[in-house]
């Protein structure tokens, strides 16, 4: 009976054309969904009846984007800790890797036309707002190709709607009401994230700027990118409230999970939202770490266990979350991700290579770009018989 059984099966496939039954395996082996719906952790709400939502769909071509972009994020900073080594990037240089769920989760959550300005922590937010891993890489090597001609550095990127890397702790946050305030006077309905750090949380500054700009119901979100650290101290021995959402006092605030990319694009939905309908500005802060020390000059060893920092990529590394959703909901398959960590690698090596071969500003350029227009001037140098020409 066997026998019969498989002469029957042999000679029904024996008139199956070959490619034909190869496609049909294939799309039995691949079923994959295009969109899936996940549970996500809800915030903590301060002056606000109602938050962000408690589930999301994500796309597979969200999912992809996403996880391209963080992988992206992450190699490119473990490339400039290489080089940083290697001596071809010096001074000034603090890494974001473990943060990438923030600045991805942002960008998603508001529009190209939207305003962002951050910290001297700013290389993913550069990759975000379109500037490509070579011009990055070749700013924090002084090269002519970088985004600011060499002379900026890891502190001072910018790009289109994208206003730096800030060198000055919390300086930026009230720049960034300047542009919210901008914003609101042309009446663009557009917004402005003005990102700082839980160390310059405590920043007099900072409290002027939450009064201005709850006073003036400027279109600002307030994000505070709460990586337990400030430099090297722990945020429990620097500040008396560790609730940063809630420093905003009269500003409505969200605590987020900022190691999920789904929860910090849905909080940005809803702050974005929030500041568009006019209410006002709106604080959040996300709850994220930095695998890294403070910058290249700090080790990070010396104020937390190296258990600590395995403990969080074990159980929280953000590029880990989004990978197992994608794997669990069929949003992809591991050799999906496989290629794309495959081709994001490659990325960064050939963005490294053509960096390294640049050539560095001549020193005739040190005096360009003081402006962005205007007839040129001369600027004086180390001494008044140096002078350099502004163009």
């Amino acid at each position: 009976m066997k026998k019969m059984l498989a002469a029957a099966v042999s000679r029904v496939l024996s008139k199956v054309p070959v490619q034909k039954l190869t496609s049909r395996l294939l799309v039995a082996s691949c079923n994959y969904s295009n969109q899936a719906t996940f549970e996500i952790k809800q915030c903590d709400l301060y002056r606000l009846e109602e938050g962000p939502p408690a589930q999301t769909e994500l796309t597979k071509e969200d999912a992809l984007k996403y996880y391209r972009l963080m992988q992206t994020v992450r190699r490119m900073e473990l490339k400039a800790d290489q080089l940083y080594k290697q001596k071809f990037i010096r001074g000034f240089c603090h890494l974001c890797d473990g943060q990438e769920a923030c600045y991805v989760g942002l960008e998603a959550g508001i529009r190209p036309t939207d305003h962002v300005i951050t910290s001297y922590r700013a290389h993913g937010l550069c990759i975000m707002r379109g500037l490509t891993v070579r011009a990055v890489l070749a700013e924090l090597m002084g090269r002519r190709g970088g985004c600011a001609k060499g002379k900026g550095g890891s502190m001072h990127m910018y790009a289109k709607n994208f206003y730096g890397g800030n060198g000055i702790v919390g300086a930026q946050v009230p720049l960034g009401a300047g542009i919210a305030l901008a914003c609101k006077y042309k009446g663009s309905d557009e917004i402005c994230l003005a990102l700082y750090g839980d160390g310059a949380a405590n920043q007099g500054q900072l409290f002027e700027v939450y009064n201005m700009a709850a006073l003036w119901k400027l279109p600002c979100v307030f994000v505070c990118e709460n990586n337990r650290y400030g430099m090297g101290t722990a945020m429990e021995r620097a500040a008396a409230s560790t609730d940063y959402y809630k420093r905003g006092s009269f500003i409505p605030g969200l605590r987020v999970d900022g190691m999920d990319v789904l929860c910090v694009r849905e909080a940005t939905k809803f702050a974005a939202d929030y500041c568009r309908s006019g209410k006002g500005p709106i604080l959040m802060e996300l709850q994220t770490y930095r695998y890294h020390g403070h910058s290249m000059s700090d080790p990070g060893m010396s104020y937390r266990s190296r258990e600590e920092i395995q403990d969080v990529r074990r159980k929280s590394d953000p590029i880990m979350l989004l990978k197992d959703r994608m794997i669990n909901s069929k949003l992809a398959s591991v050799q999906e991700l496989k290629a794309i960590d495959g081709e994001v690698r490659r990325e960064i090596e050939e963005a490294a290579q053509c960096a390294t071969a640049d050539v560095e500003p001549s020193l005739e350029e040190l005096g360009h770009h003081v402006y962005s227009s205007g007839p040129p001037f001369e600027v004086r140098g180390a001494n008044q018989w140096i002078k350099f020409k502004s163009m």
